[in-house]
């Protein structure tokens, strides 16, 4: 069954991830359109700029728990990278328990009344043509960090599995 969950929640993660690798495509498109009418024909909008910034914010927060799934976060592994599998999975496990969830779980709680002032007001760009998005945009918070927490979770329970398989096969 947990096999299942982690499978589960990685799946979310995968296609959560190969999803939001399309948006960069998108970004790129439209920051050259940006650039060639502003520059070829000096023509300028708040809107495209703001919807490459808001792309920019997609890719990396729905893009977060894909990155953390193949393992391709930031890590200062000076000592990890000469781990065996069994202390790896260790410090996979204490590092989620006392710093991911804690953070993710923390941050989401702190969230939520910023964005929820947003959406009283339906939050728009304070720049003359913005986008009247705002309050979506910030929305993508709690969302990063569910997604985070579902795939921290799921990053625990397979590094338990880890290390109840190699006592298994040293027994």
């Amino acid at each position: 069954m947990l096999n299942k969950l982690v499978s589960s929640a990685e799946a979310v993660s995968h296609v959560m991830g190969r999803c939001v690798a399309w948006l960069t495509l998108a970004m790129m498109l439209l920051t050259c359109l940006v650039v060639l009418l502003r520059y070829g024909f000096d023509i300028g909008s708040i809107a495209l700029q703001e919807s490459v910034l808001y792309l920019h914010a997609m890719v990396f927060m729905l893009g977060a728990a894909y990155t953390f799934k193949d393992d391709e976060h930031v890590r200062v592994d000076v000592f990890y990278r000469d781990f065996s599998v069994t202390k790896k999975a260790w410090v996979n496990i204490v590092g989620g328990l006392f710093f991911l969830l804690p953070f993710t779980l923390y941050t989401a709680y702190l969230s939520l009344d910023y964005i929820s002032a947003s959406w009283r007001v339906l939050e728009t760009s304070p720049e003359p043509g913005g986008l009247p998005f705002v309050y979506l945009l910030k929305t993508l918070i709690p969302i990063m960090m569910v997604s985070l927490i579902v795939q921290g979770l799921a990053d625990i329970f397979k590094n338990i599995g880890v290390i109840t398989a190699t006592k298994k096969g040293q027994h």
